[in-house]
């Protein structure tokens, strides 16, 4: 009897039907969603903190119970022993020199607007081309520099202001490391309950395809993030021993900046060195362009010889796909779409490339 039953019409459309409407149903109240999920994220801040913490260290602590073949309480405690202590490195050395660059810089601004009003007032005559077309350079030029001493101004109170908001985060990284101490301990439960759930929700072709899939997701990311990460931290430091020996005004700001734009693959060298171009140029411009000269040739490095050693094909995209996902996760969600836009491609295109070939073998196709 059941077999004679009819299908009922376009009954496989109801799920696109009732996802669609779920969506629609989203965006007209995407304030509120938005309002939600901060709100959530914030809740579970300190269990980011921990499973990034935890993502991090994980490779480290690896390292040393392959090679030196310890248990694990004494490879974790050798792995947050060298966390801490750079940690801390960082906290009491780098950072006061970076925060009191960051000063110096801002109170300098009105000694360089003059210095730069002298040079034009000094070099007017040569601008009478541009005079003859009505263009008041000297003005625009100022209104330019007074808008970026007011904006300054202003990000710099914002950041006093915040200080509790610093204070609440950083309580919430310190439990952040607790959290991935325990994390790392129990890694292997963590993954045995995760792969146990999975086999229990997918059929069995499905689930070992999904954890396979994740596995080589992991891989990508792992690498890219860690290689990226060192690599950026040792052109930094070069930057930093560079601008050092050139006796370059705020060397170790720039030299922050400098290494935390490199771990934005392609644009990022050019990003960090233009600031250090213009703040150089102010004071000495023949030593600005020395300055420009060495963050390229130090870029220059990176990218040939540097990068390449680190990283290898960490992520198997193609120049111009690196380039889409640079500008596409930059343009959607700022800078950490740009830094983690790289990744994310190239695990859509693990997905895909697995999709096309299981979609081809049941064709029975050979396409190249």
């Amino acid at each position: 009897m059941f077999k004679n039953s009819k299908k009922v019409p376009y009954i496989e459309l109801l799920p696109i039907i009732v996802l669609s409407f779920i969506i629609v149903k989203l965006i007209d109240n995407i304030g509120a969603v938005g309002d939600f999920f901060s709100k959530f994220f914030s809740i579970i801040g300190a269990f980011i903190w921990g499973f990034c913490i935890a993502y991090i260290l994980n490779p480290v602590m690896k390292y040393f119970e392959r090679k030196f073949h310890i248990k694990r309480v004494w490879s974790l405690v050798i792995t947050y022993t060298l966390f801490l202590g750079i940690l801390v490195l960082f906290i009491t050395i780098v950072t006061p020199k970076v925060i009191k660059s960051a000063g110096e810089l801002a109170s300098s601004i009105p000694e360089y607007v003059d210095i730069a009003q002298d040079w034009l007032n000094d070099n007017a005559d040569k601008f009478e081309a541009l005079n003859r077309l009505n263009v008041n350079l000297e003005e625009k030029f100022m209104e330019g520099m007074q808008h970026a001493s007011e904006f300054l101004t202003s990000k710099l109170n914002v950041i006093l202001s915040q200080a509790i908001n610093i204070t609440y985060s950083v309580a919430k990284a310190i439990l952040g490391i607790v959290i991935s101490i325990y994390i790392l301990m129990d890694k292997e439960k963590f993954k045995s309950n995760f792969k146990r759930f999975i086999y229990a929700i997918l059929r069995k072709d499905r689930a070992t395809y999904f954890l396979k899939t994740c596995s080589e997701v992991n891989l990508i990311f792992s690498k890219f993030i860690l290689g990226k990460a060192l690599d950026s931290l040792i052109i930094g430091i070069m930057c930093f021993i560079g601008l050092g020996i050139m006796r370059v005004h705020f060397a170790s700001l720039l030299s922050v900046i400098v290494g935390i734009t490199n771990m934005i693959p392609y644009f990022g060298p050019f990003l960090g060195m233009v600031p250090a171009f213009i703040i150089t140029i102010f004071y000495s411009p023949i030593q600005a362009l020395w300055v420009l000269i060495f963050i390229f040739a130090l870029q220059q490095f990176d990218g040939w010889y540097l990068g390449p050693k680190i990283l290898g094909d960490q992520v198997g995209l193609s120049p111009f796909w690196v380039i889409a996902a640079i500008i596409i996760g930059g343009g959607a969600f700022g800078v950490w779409g740009m830094f983690l836009g790289v990744p994310i491609a190239a695990t859509i295109k693990t997905f895909l490339d697995r999709f096309i070939q299981r979609r081809l073998a049941e064709k029975q196709l050979n396409v190249s």
